[in-house]
Formats: structure tokens, C-alpha cells, sequence
């Protein structure tokens, strides 16, 4: 039996994609399933999102898994393809491709197909990561449209830098940038991730990109989840597999640099960074143990982490469940702890870990 189980609740998943809806009542809904749907499995999730209108991965491998697995819905690769060769595989699994760059545009060109494929131009906005520039739109568009291995719609998409803040001018910058260079352009437009979904509803557009929203995590800077009426997805929990005295000023850990003020007992518990908790956590960030908060004592190992659960122990024993974060303690809150981000966090979970999906 494995003692580090990430439970993941599917009524909760439901929940957040209603709320999608209820943020964007106008828009489609584009589930983001890329990075193993932020750790929290992809076929298993995508089998769970009936009410989703297309899936986005990032890669094709993860376009093939979510077919493998039985599902129908239509797929948008992110990053697009990366080789020629690709294409015949677009086609045959009924992939929808970004269209970023100079290369990919020549290669669809250039390519030998039965058909046509579905693409969506993507549009540097202001991220400066993926898509053309604002100046080649015209031109991808009508290249786009002549080439007979693209299809007649071309859906027009772009991505925010900073939606995360409100109070930062830059999403507003980039909605009107993206509006005054669409106009006339009566296809899909796709501007909104989950920031730009909560935040930004002048930027919802035809199609919306939920992703970590849907897991029940804030996209908004210094909020959780709770605050946009979003459930957590992930529990994730390990056990007590020991409790051990320590004398005040003993060092314990690596370096040995926590030390208690006065005598205390020790809970160690079997989590560690080989299971995805992040290294860095610092001294104090929370678990919950039997309903209350503890703080963690000394660096994060591999394997095992120690909890300081004070000289009385509060009753707690050997096999007692911890929770390392979910509805009892923010991911958000291990985050700021670790100096990362939430994103990071349910992504890194490691197989050591089991999956349990509670319907």
C-alpha cells in the first residue's frame, strides 16, 4: 500500500467547469489538459469533462493519449506541430493546430494531404513567447486561406502576460491591440486563459482556455481558489509513520538548522520531495493533522518530512492521516511557502504517488 495518495475529486471538477460557464456565460469552453492535466491525469480528467466543447494539450503525444483513451472531442495543439511529418497525423486524429510562425505556415504549405486541416493563428500580443507579430497578420491570414491544406475558417488566437494582476494595464493593452487587429475577421477568437477568464470578461471572446481554474486553483495573484467560488481538485495526503521526542536546541533534519525553544515531539511523516513537495518549503509551512494546523520543522527530505506537533502531541499517533494541501489547506498557501507557484506544485507530483478518483 502506498502512503502518499493525491485523492481527486470529480464532483469538484464538474463544479469548476460550471463555473467557467458562469464567468463566461457567451464563450465555449476549451479544457486545458496539458502537463498530465496539471498532474492531475489526463484520459481520467478529459473522460470527466463531457460538458467541455474541445480539449487544448500542449504537445501531440498528448493529443494521441487523449484519442488513445477513447476521446472524441476536437484537440487543439498549443505549440502547434513541430515537423512536416506531423501533419499526416493531424489529419488522421482530427488534431486542430496553432499556426505560430514562419516554418510551420511553409511546412502546411508545402504539405501533401488528403485534406484540410483546422488551424488557429496565433498572435503576439505583447506575451513575446509564441506568435506572429501583429505587422504579419495579413499576410499569414491570406496565405492561410489560399493554401488548400488549411481550412476556410481561421480562427484567430492570442495569450495574456499578466492577467494575474488587475491592477496591471497590460491585459487591457493587449484585448484592444488583439480587437483593432481582428476587426473585419468575423472567425473564432480565442484570447482568455483562466486569469483572463475570472478577471477580463471584455477578453472572453467566442472561446475560453480554462486550465488551472478548472483544478480549483486561483490564477489570481494573493487569492485561492475559495475566492472565486472555485473547489479544490487535489487532496493530497500521506500518513504518520513516526513520532519522536526532541530536546530544545537539538538540530533536526539536514544541517540540522530547526531547533525548538523548548521540548517537543516530532511527527515524521512520509512525504518528501521525491513525492513532488517542493525542497524549498520553508520552516513552519502547514499541514493539517486530525483537523488542526502544524508547521514543518527542519529541510524537506526525500522521502520524509518532520512535523512539530508540540510536547503534548495532541493525541496524534503512528498511521493518522496528514494532509499536505486540498480543501483544508490552499495549494495556493504551500506555494507562497515554497517561493513557486501553485501550477508548479500539483504538476510535479511524482508516480510514487497513488491516484485515487472519487466520483
Amino acid at each position: 500500500m502506498r502512503l502518499a495518495i493525491a485523492e481527486i475529486n470529480l464532483q469538484a471538477l464538474a463544479h469548476n467547469l460550471a463555473q467557467v460557464r458562469q464567468f463566461a456565460p457567451n464563450s465555449k469552453v476549451m479544457a486545458v489538459l496539458k502537463a498530465n492535466a496539471y498532474g492531475h491525469g489526463l484520459v481520467k480528467i478529459a473522460q470527466h469533462l463531457n460538458d467541455a466543447d474541445a480539449f487544448a494539450v500542449a504537445r501531440i503525444d498528448e493529443a494521441l493519449a487523449l484519442r488513445a483513451g477513447g476521446l472524441t472531442k476536437p484537440i487543439v495543439l498549443l505549440e502547434g506541430f513541430f515537423h512536416q511529418d506531423d501533419l499526416p497525423i493531424l489529419l488522421a486524429n482530427n488534431f486542430q493546430t496553432i499556426i505560430h510562425d514562419e516554418n510551420q505556415l511553409r511546412a502546411l504549405e508545402n504539405a501533401k494531404l488528403d485534406e484540410p486541416i483546422s488551424c488557429w493563428l496565433k498572435i503576439n500580443t505583447g506575451m513575446h513567447r509564441l506568435g506572429i507579430a501583429p505587422t504579419q497578420l495579413n499576410d499569414f491570414y491570406q496565405r492561410l486561406q489560399a493554401t488548400n491544406n488549411a481550412k476556410d475558417t481561421i480562427n484567430l488566437m492570442t495569450h495574456f502576460s499578466s492577467a494575474d494582476d488587475v491592477n496591471d494595464p497590460k491585459t487591457a493593452e493587449q484585448i484592444a491591440l488583439f480587437d483593432s487587429l481582428v476587426q473585419g475577421k468575423q472567425q473564432a477568437h480565442c484570447l482568455a486563459n483562466s486569469a483572463g477568464i475570472i478577471a477580463w470578461p471584455a477578453g472572453h471572446g467566442d472561446w475560453v482556455r480554462p486550465g488551472l481554474m478548472m483544478y480549483g486553483v486561483s490564477p489570481m495573484l494573493n487569492t485561492s481558489g475559495k475566492d472565486h467560488q472555485l473547489k479544490p481538485v487535489m487532496r493530497l495526503t500521506t500518513k504518520v509513520i513516526a513520532i519522536r521526542d526532541v530536546d530544545a536546541a537539538q538540530g533536526v533534519g539536514y544541517g540540522g538548522c530547526w531547533q525548538s525553544a523548548q521540548p517537543t515531539k516530532l511527527a515524521v511523516v512520509a512525504m518528501g520531495y521525491g513525492d513532488g513537495y517542493p525542497r524549498h518549503a520553508r520552516h513552519g509551512t502547514p499541514v493539517v493533522i486530525a483537523g488542526k494546523r502544524y508547521g514543518i520543522a527542519g529541510n524537506i527530505s526525500m522521502d520524509m518530512i518532520s512535523v512539530d506537533i508540540g510536547a503534548n502531541a495532541d493525541g496524534i499517533k503512528v498511521g493518522d492521516e496528514v494532509v499536505m494541501w486540498g480543501p483544508e489547506l490552499p495549494v495556493e498557501e504551500i506555494a507562497q511557502c515554497a517561493t513557486t507557484i501553485p501550477y508548479e506544485l500539483v504538476c510535479n507530483i511524482t508516480p510514487r504517488v497513488s491516484y485515487e478518483y472519487l466520483e
